[in-house]
């Protein structure tokens, strides 16, 4: 068993390595979902770029996690074949990025509409994220740690904070 994944945009992934983690590198305007459950232990995440898979309806077929629309029903999808009895009451949702990095005037608003898109997605499902730290003009990693729930955020000059 694989006890760490390591995620690049698109990509999703879930675990239940007691001592692995699940991190993904330097969201831009890109959102990170984060889901634990806190009655097994397993852990989920994805690097989402894009809000709607209608954008590209080819990459969604070959990478859905590119997209808000497809990746995260397949993130919950994932996480219930680890655990079938997964429920709202012991899941924790955190979601990290969209910042506004390389577009100052905030003309494609590419980070906004991946929050939002985000948070849709997870209500159409009865979800809320306890936590977030989303938004801003700072690039953030994300560390999910599978033993304790534990989610890191990092920034070059901002350092290690938990969310």
């Amino acid at each position: 068993m694989q006890t760490n994944l390591v995620l690049g945009i698109g990509d999703l992934g879930v675990s239940d390595a007691p001592s692995g983690f699940i991190k993904t590198f330097a969201l831009g305007s890109c959102v990170a979902v984060v889901l634990y459950d806190k009655m097994t232990n397993n852990g989920g995440m994805i690097h989402i770029a894009l809000p709607n898979s209608e954008t590209d309806k080819a990459k969604s077929e070959t990478k859905p996690g590119y997209f808000a629309d497809t990746g995260i029903p397949l993130l919950l999808k994932m996480m219930k074949q680890k655990n079938p009895q997964l429920s709202r009451k012991y899941l924790s949702i955190k979601l990290a990025g969209g910042a506004s990095i390389m577009d100052a005037d905030n003309f494609f608003n590419i980070g906004k509409k991946n929050i939002l898109k985000a948070r849709e997605v997870l209500s159409r499902f009865g979800l809320t994220p306890e936590k977030e730290d989303v938004g801003g003009n700072i690039s953030r990693t994300v560390t999910l740690d599978i033993s304790s729930g534990m989610t890191l955020l990092f920034n070059p000059e901002k350092g290690v904070w938990e969310l």
